[in-house]
């Protein structure tokens, strides 16, 4: 089940969902806007190693914008801090941002349940287009899970702004050979 945009504010004032900051004026029928922060991670390496901890370069875009060439990938983050111990969030592309080309999650749209930080936007661009900080890039809706809740403990919690790939911590990468 899906929650409603009505039912996901209700949720936020019960404190069952976390979107820090919380702006009504957000919520959408089935989901809640969220916005592009003012940084972004660019990985240095032209070959990722899932073995070896990814250098990346930290850039801030300014007001005026910053251009993401085609079929280029980047790192950003939301302003929000969000999640929730009792939904399962999942985070969308805005269908504008999709009609613009842009991928903000290239596949890895289901956020845990119990994972509560800023969502790292996957970002792909097909084609040449400017992103500003503020801007609402992505969507979120909270689904309501069935069964028992083991709640997220990873590598990834408490996130604050885009982070970079930790395959590399990855225990299974140990039992494979070198």
């Amino acid at each position: 089940m899906i929650l409603t945009g009505h039912e996901i504010r209700r949720q936020v004032e019960d404190g069952h969902i976390t979107v820090t900051p919380f702006d009504p004026g957000c919520l959408n029928p089935n989901s809640i806007d969220l916005s592009l922060d003012d940084t972004i991670l660019r990985y240095r390496d032209p070959i990722i190693d899932p073995r070896v901890e990814p250098q990346v370069t930290e850039h801030k875009i300014p007001e005026e914008g910053l251009l993401l060439e085609p079929m280029s990938f980047c790192l950003g983050s939301s302003r929000e801090i969000v999640g929730s111990t009792r939904y399962v969030p999942m985070v969308h592309a805005k269908s504008s941002t999709a009609r613009a080309g842009l991928f903000v999650h290239v596949t890895a749209d289901l956020i845990d349940i119990g994972s509560i930080g800023t969502i790292t936007f996957q970002l792909f661009s097909t084609l040449a287009l400017r992103v500003y900080p503020g801007m609402r890039i992505a969507q979120m809706s909270f689904w309501k899970p069935q069964g028992e809740i083991t709640l997220y403990s990873g590598k990834y919690q408490g996130s604050a702004g885009p982070r970079k790939s930790m395959i590399f911590r990855d225990r299974h990468w140990e039992t494979l050979p070198l």
